[in-house]
């Protein structure tokens, strides 16, 4: 069975009929279909999985490690995403339920994620107030990160300059399970279970810094299924682990949903986004300066936020709403937090853009290259049906011109020729 890696997401050939559902879906115009397979230009490609969810036949999944893949390491951590609580009806399994669980499938210690939220809330508070560019731009959502890398290049600086939540819950698990042990980190490895495709390849390619914390990923699918088979009386073979501590706040939990990072700030001037579609409209106007009254900007790629991302499988209304039930629930608790200090959770180095529009190396070439493009475009119907294979007739005018397409391609002219 044939498969080819696509950054985050395996296409399985036999699989693709080359429908073009999904080049209609991709918001960068990374996919292309051709010889009746989609294939994907890699630059373009944020790894946002909305062509998973339109593909019709599953030809496309998104990639995670195998839970034995935490065995590379004596000691295993569990990283934990409140969206993993939404995945069940508290009747059937709370969230302290949840973690003895994980716990019994081999980690040493199971994170909540959470537990990094407040940091971000208070370095945030504290950054607004210093940042000449603004609105903020939450780091949270990879996918968006690389979409204003690829689209908006400009409002990089307006980035949040602080990594993840699971990034930051890594590196504070990893310390608290040091110092509990006596352990080298080195000897320690953080497991994300992750939520979607962009998070488990923004952690091989991290963003503002060198290397990251989370060693790897495990899909919320993949825990949810041995979580929901496991008897009462399984038991874990390991005896030096550490009992998992629920850590109830309800405005941490909160950040499974659109909104919750947002809600968690003192300042009323933020705005919460989800869909990529739609937040590519709010960047525009954000680019175009339009939202001046605007501190703060939440977007997340997924509906919902997180909550609809591609590993998750309640639907993302139902897991919105349960984490909301969960957040009002435990609202009251106020957790003692270690003491504030930032160091090693900004991002340490700059954030570049991706140019993904240079035709050629040569100046020279690239101009002549557009020109050419131009010539092409004023042939083509301009109805941008993706009956080619290309997104649009302009995407299919400069895959003629770069040698990708041709003009047999487009099927409204052999029509006209016939």
């Amino acid at each position: 069975m044939p498969h080819s890696k696509i950054y985050a997401i395996v296409l399985n050939e036999d699989k693709c009929n080359g429908c073009t559902n999904c080049i209609r879906v991709c918001p960068t115009e990374a996919i292309r279909v051709k010889n009746q397979k989609a294939a994907i230009i890699k630059k373009r490609c944020i790894n946002c999985g909305q062509c998973l969810a339109a593909c019709p036949n599953k030809a496309l999944s998104g990639i995670s490690d195998d839970l034995k893949s935490i065995e590379k390491f004596p000691y295993r951590i569990a990283l934990v995403d409140p969206v993993l609580y939404a995945q069940f009806h508290e009747d059937v399994l709370n969230p302290q339920s949840i973690l003895e669980k994980i716990q019994r499938l081999g980690f040493h210690m199971v994170y909540e994620v959470s537990r990094s939220s407040p940091i971000i809330t208070d370095f945030t508070n504290s950054y607004v107030n210093e940042s000449a560019a603004l609105p903020l731009i939450s780091s949270s959502c990879p996918a968006i990160l690389r979409t204003i890398q690829i689209r908006f290049p400009d409002l990089i600086e307006n980035i949040l300059p602080i990594d993840s939540p699971a990034e930051i819950a890594a590196e504070m698990a990893k310390k608290e399970l040091s110092k509990e042990k006596n352990i080298p980190k080195e000897d320690i490895g953080a497991f994300y279970i992750s939520t979607c495709p962009a998070r488990s390849f923004s952690f091989k390619n991290p963003v503002g810094r060198d290397f990251s914390s989370v060693d790897g990923t495990l899909s919320i699918k993949d825990i949810f299924l041995r979580i929901s088979s496991m008897k009462k009386e399984d038991q874990n073979p390991e005896k030096d682990y550490l009992p998992p501590a629920f850590f109830p706040h309800g405005k941490a939990i909160g950040w499974g949903r659109l909104g919750g990072q947002s809600q968690a700030l003192a300042i009323r001037g933020f705005l919460a986004v989800d869909g990529i579609e739609n937040v590519l409209s709010i960047l525009d106007e954000v680019e175009d300066n339009k939202l001046k009254l605007l501190w703060f900007l939440e977007c997340q790629a997924c509906t919902n936020g997180c909550v609809g991302g591609n590993f998750c499988v309640e639907n993302s209304f139902v897991a919105r709403n349960r984490i909301r039930i969960l957040a009002e629930k435990h609202q009251a608790y106020a957790p003692t937090l270690e003491p504030k200090s930032y160091e090693g959770y900004t991002l340490q180095k700059e954030i570049l853009p991706f140019d993904i529009s240079s035709l050629d190396e040569d100046l020279s070439e690239a101009l002549a290259k557009m020109e050419k493009i131009n010539e092409v475009l004023e042939t083509l119907p301009m109805i941008n049906c993706g009956a080619c294979g290309s997104p649009s007739c302009k995407a299919l005018a400069e895959d003629i011109v770069l040698g990708y397409a041709s003009l047999k391609d487009c099927i409204v002219l052999l029509k006209e020729k016939q």
